[in-house]
C-alpha cells in the first residue's frame, strides 16, 4: 500500500495541474462560444443577415469545453454514481464495487481512445470545416475537422488518466488505507458547493 500511496501523491499533483489548465482553456472556450452565439443572434435578428461561421465556432468551442471539463467532473465525482448502494456497504465492499465499475469504465475509455484516434487521423479528419477559417499571413486557413475531433481524443485520454488514478485510490481504500489517501484537489471549484 505504501507504493500505491507514493505513486498517488505525484500523480495527483500532475493531474490536478493538467486539469487546472484544461479548466482555464474550457472557460475561455465557453466565453468564445457565448460571444459567437451573441454575434449570430445580433446578425440574424438585428441585421437580418445570418453569418455562416458562428454556429460552427460555437460547436467547436463546446466540444473542446466538454473534452477539457469532463475529466475534472469525473475526478471530483460529478458523474452519475451509485452513492445510495455504496452507502449501504462497508468501506471495503464499496471500494471493491467502485474498483469493478472503474475497471469497466477504463476498458470503455481505452476503446474510446482508439475511436478518437481514428476520428482524428482517419478519413473523417481529412475534411475541412464548412465555414470556420482563421487568418494567416497569406490569406485564410480553413480549420480541419480533425482539430474539432481532437477534443474527443484529448478528453478521453484525460478521462482515462483520471480513471487510472481513481482505480489506484480504490485499491488503497480496498486495502484499508482510505484515511491515508491524499485529498483530491478541488481547486477553484471548492467554494462552489
Amino acid at each position: 500500500m505504501g507504493l500505491l500511496l507514493a505513486v498517488l501523491a505525484p500523480m495527483g499533483a500532475v493531474i490536478a495541474f493538467v486539469l487546472k489548465i484544461g479548466r482555464a482553456i474550457g472557460i475561455v472556450a465557453i466565453a468564445v462560444m457565448v460571444v459567437a452565439i451573441l454575434i449570430q443572434v445580433v446578425a440574424r435578428y438585428v441585421f437580418n443577415n445570418a453569418l455562416p461561421w458562428p454556429d460552427e465556432a460555437a460547436r467547436f468551442c463546446m466540444l473542446w469545453m466538454t473534452g477539457l471539463m469532463a475529466p475534472t467532473a469525473f475526478r471530483r465525482g460529478g458523474f452519475v454514481a451509485l452513492d445510495m448502494i455504496s452507502g449501504l456497504m462497508s468501506e471495503r465492499v464499496a471500494a471493491v464495487l467502485s474498483l469493478v465499475l472503474l475497471v469497466i469504465s477504463g476498458l470503455i475509455l481505452f476503446v474510446a481512445v482508439q475511436i478518437g484516434w481514428s476520428e482524428v487521423t482517419g478519413f473523417g479528419g481529412r475534411f475541412a470545416t464548412a465555414s470556420l477559417y482563421i487568418p494567416t499571413f497569406d490569406g485564410w486557413f480553413r480549420i480541419p475537422r480533425s482539430w474539432m475531433m481532437l477534443s474527443l481524443l484529448v478528453g478521453v485520454i484525460l478521462l482515462l488518466v483520471v480513471n487510472v488514478e481513481l482505480i489506484l485510490r480504490s485499491l488503497v481504500r480496498m486495502l484499508g488505507g482510505g484515511d491515508r489517501l491524499p485529498e483530491i484537489d478541488m481547486g477553484d471549484m471548492a467554494g462552489a458547493e
